[in-house]
């Protein structure tokens, strides 16, 4: 494999919201979300070229307004690696990174991170990241996924469980039954971040897989991959970015660009 694969990176973008319709198209400081994380992707230094990829006219507009590249794609996708695997089964890549398009302050550095195992080793076919848990309260949150790794760094198993489970930290009242956690972190866990790369060769193939019962009971898509007998390389980062959600989660991301902007 050449010392500097062409990577590309394709943000999936969609419409359609439960919580937040029109998400990418949200304003952050004059600029439309998807401006943001069109920006800081493109400033990966692995990275060749940035596509968005959405099945909706007015999300293209907008980014071929600002001078980005957006592809249209199918609207019977049934998530954004099958977008993103769409957009490139034509295009001259090695690499692809799946970037998710309500990450508007994505560092670039975790884009070189994920890269970098599948540029130095070709066997390596998926990789993705995971952070350090510092808070009991986030080991014990459903909404933040946690990741647990082998000694060479490949994934054993993502959940929305507490994992792994200290035995010996949890206590359990006679009473009632309940188990309780101590304030202290004495257990090393690790929060997933969903940011990943591929072979081009592996995402090809990635529609084709059945969907998992472990996916489908922990609404975890990268599951699907380890059930079907594929490794996952996670590389660890110090570097998070702030996800959107919701409508309030846009503060949160305003608040952290006025104290690195003023």
């Amino acid at each position: 494999m050449p010392t500097d694969p062409k990577v590309i990176a394709v943000i999936p973008a969609r419409w359609a919201s439960t919580r937040f319709p029109g998400k990418p198209l949200a304003i952050i400081r004059g600029k439309p979300m998807i401006q943001w994380v069109v920006e800081q992707a493109g400033k990966a230094r692995s990275v060749s070229a940035v596509i968005v990829a959405t099945d909706d006219d007015r999300i293209a507009e907008a980014v071929r307004g600002f001078g980005g590249s957006a592809v249209m794609t199918s609207l019977d996708h049934l998530s954004g690696t099958d977008r993103v695997a769409e957009v490139v089964e034509s295009r001259d890549c090695e690499i692809v990174v799946n970037v998710q398009g309500d990450e508007p302050l994505i560092p670039p550095e975790n884009i070189d991170l994920i890269v970098a195992p599948l540029a130095n080793d070709e066997t390596v076919q998926v990789s993705t990241l995971m952070k350090k848990i510092d808070s009991v309260e986030a080991l014990v949150d459903p909404n933040i996924c946690k990741v647990v790794v082998d000694h060479r760094g490949n994934a054993l198993y993502f959940s929305r469980a507490p994992v792994p489970f200290d035995r010996d930290g949890w206590t359990r009242d006679l009473k009632d039954g309940e188990g309780v956690w101590p304030r202290d972190m004495k257990v090393k866990a690790y929060k997933h971040i969903g940011l990943y790369a591929y072979r081009k060769s592996f995402l090809s193939g990635f529609p084709h897989l059945m969907p998992s019962k472990l996916e489908s009971i922990e609404k975890l898509e990268q599951l699907r991959i380890l059930e079907n007998g594929f490794s996952i390389r996670v590389v660890e980062t110090e570097m998070d970015s702030i996800g959107v959600d919701r409508v309030e989660d846009l503060t949160a991301v305003e608040k952290f660009l006025g104290k690195t902007m003023s």
